[in-house]
């Protein structure tokens, strides 16, 4: 028996791992889940021994069904009725909104606030920050004028140049008696210990989202934070796309250039970012913070042209998959243009179906994606969209000055959108993911100014040029799209 074990131990090895296919496949399909993402599990189990396995291993958990979550949803809501009640977080919302901005974005703004969770408030100034030197000389700013406290949640935060130097700041804030608070993603962000111990020893409370320990908490690596977000005294407030990684910062001497996209309100819509912060910090924390006014003062700032802001939050802890049915319904409301920037353009079939039905039927469909994406399997998987739209009359364009990370739309001089959520599956269904979506015709035509603008750094994508890649690059790339759903 032995001898036959060693003889043959690859073969057993081989029969075990095809058992576990069946049974994992059965759970799969039992599911009733998405079919593509049923399909590109099941293919990945199929086709590669051990490491299909793994993969399901590390990143296939169903946590939006999970009790962790299940019960992070309901404990959520139950506090943001309580927080909307006790602190008028909607006491800005207007009655006349369907007669000023009309039936289409209205259905955006009661789509959101049907689950009672994203109020739009008006009386809010806001500035568009393009790129991050810009953010980071505001933000920086801002940090050195905090008197009670720094609440800041990244996907990304690095102890590089950049990362040393904010956190100087906070060490200072914190002698200086402000309560900092700090929340980042386990799996994208990287601290010394050296640097946990200034934190520590200076009063900065701070907490991983969701550590990574293997191997009882692997599956946790498929669902992260992947939000960048910034309040201040409760009344300033950052979010958007850019990280606290110097290579978002082109004032540093960076390989390439980094084209982003953030934004900083002053307002009553900083209450909906500092809920969700605080939201994200008692889960981390595992304990309740106590709530006190200064977390959510009145405050409207002074500006000659404020601007409507709902803030839209999604992630798998939320039953309906906010962000991507907002940019849905935009999509399916626009009547002259839709102007779309994303590093990544892997859409699932909903947005692949607004999108070309709206080229199709004579909007005009813009899209600006990196010429070379940071990920080749993201890259492969992008490019097997581009045809499709092309023939569906979406123009596709391709930014040759550097990277493009910017999130953001912008439709019919009216609406726009900025924030975390890429146009793909991770964003749309497994990221915790936040968004800012702007009512407001001077922002709008701003937003548009900008992807004009960036235009002039772009190469289109011709339909007949595309049809002539190589059958090896085709191959290629409808392979990665198989693994769409897990990217």
């Amino acid at each position: 028996m032995v001898q036959y074990i060693q003889d043959h131990w690859w073969k057993l090895l081989l029969v075990l791992n095809y058992l576990l296919v069946i049974v994992f496949s059965i759970l799969i399909v039992l599911r009733n889940s998405n079919p593509v993402k049923t399909l590109s599990y099941i293919f990945a189990l199929a086709t590669l021994p051990f490491l299909g396995l793994l993969v399901y291993y590390f990143v296939g958990q169903d946590y939006r069904k999970n009790k962790i979550f299940e019960k992070k949803y309901f404990l959520d809501d139950a506090k943001l009725k309580s927080w909307r009640e006790r602190f008028k977080l909607d006491r800005d919302e207007r009655e006349d909104f369907e007669e000023e901005f009309g039936e289409g974005l209205a259905k955006i703004h009661r789509l959101l606030r049907y689950n009672e969770r994203s109020v739009l408030t008006f009386d809010n100034e806001v500035d568009i920050l393009v790129n991050g030197e810009v953010k980071f000389e505001r933000l920086r700013q801002d940090l050195r004028k905090a008197k009670k406290h720094i609440h800041m949640e990244y996907f990304v935060f690095l102890d590089d140049e950049l990362g040393r130097d904010l956190i100087d700041i906070l060490v200072e804030k914190a002698a200086d008696g402000v309560k900092v608070r700090l929340l980042y993603d386990d799996v994208g962000s990287k601290f010394a210990a050296a640097t946990k111990k200034k934190m520590n020893e200076s009063g900065i409370a701070h907490f991983p989202f969701m550590p990574v320990h293997l191997p009882k908490f692997a599956s946790k690596l498929n669902y992260r934070d992947h939000r960048k977000i910034v309040v201040i005294d409760g009344s300033v407030g950052y979010v958007g796309g850019i990280n606290v990684n110097k290579k978002y910062d082109n004032s540093y001497d960076n390989p390439r250039y980094w084209r982003d996209t953030h934004l900083r309100i002053e307002g009553p819509a900083v209450g909906s970012l500092q809920a969700s912060f605080l939201l994200s910090w008692d889960f981390c924390n595992n304990e309740e913070e106590e709530l006190i006014n200064e977390f959510f003062p009145e405050h409207k700032p002074e500006c000659s042209d404020p601007v409507g802001v709902q803030i839209a939050a999604s992630g798998p802890d939320t039953d309906w998959a906010n962000i991507m049915e907002a940019m849905f319904t935009a999509i399916n409301t626009a009547r002259e243009y839709i102007y779309i920037t994303t590093p990544y353009l892997i859409p699932n079939n909903a947005m692949l179906t607004a999108l070309s039905t709206a080229g199709r039927s004579g909007v005009d469909v813009r899209i600006i994606i990196p010429y070379e994406s940071d990920s080749w399997a993201a890259q492969y998987a992008t490019d097997s969209y581009i045809e499709e739209l092309l023939r569906s009359k979406v123009k596709i364009f391709r930014y040759t000055k550097g990277f493009i990370h910017s999130k953001t739309m912008v439709l019919d001089d009216i609406f726009s959108s900025i924030g975390t959520a890429n146009l793909d599956y991770r964003s749309f269904s497994i990221n915790f993911e936040i968004n800012a979506l702007l009512y407001n015709r001077n922002k709008a035509l701003e937003m548009k100014e900008l992807f004009e603008k960036d235009l002039e750094d772009c190469d289109v994508v011709d339909l007949d040029r595309w049809l002539e890649r190589g059958i090896r690059r085709k191959l290629q790339e409808s392979f990665n799209r198989l693994w769409a759903p897990l990217l």
